[in-house]
């Protein structure tokens, strides 16, 4: 049983970093800017999340490898979902959340991440 568990874990790992990678490849940033591909996907995750009713945010979640679900779930309040916000707003939330100055903007950020999710996961954004 201890080796199902290390497995899932190793390959939820594996394709954590596949997504880290993707968001690097796209901004062409080397490994050591790892945290700056934490912080969008993390970030982006958790304005999507919030956006949600709280069904539909466990629903999305099973698509996701573990650890990124956990990612996803940290610091989450389900009470107080879903949270309204305009496309301003969310984009302004996203540059809160990822302060780092990248090329295209916080928009930019929110279709990087995107296009590492699964593809529903697109008629979400406002």
């Amino acid at each position: 049983m201890a080796e199902r568990f290390e497995s899932a874990v190793e390959s939820s790992m594996d394709k954590t970093i596949l997504i880290l990678k993707d968001i690097e490849q796209t901004y062409g940033w080397p490994k050591e800017q790892r945290n700056q591909s934490y912080a969008a996907l993390r970030t982006v995750l958790h304005l999507l999340r919030d956006r949600m009713p709280v069904e539909e945010s466990v629903e999305f979640s099973v698509q996701l490898p573990m650890v990124v679900r956990g990612i996803y779930f940290d610091g989450w309040q389900p009470s107080n979902v879903p949270i309204k916000l305009n496309r301003d707003d969310f984009l302004y939330e996203v540059r809160q959340g990822f302060p780092y100055d990248v090329e295209g903007g916080p928009e930019q950020v929110v279709q990087v991440v995107l296009d590492t999710m699964p593809a529903d996961l697109a008629r979400i954004m406002p």
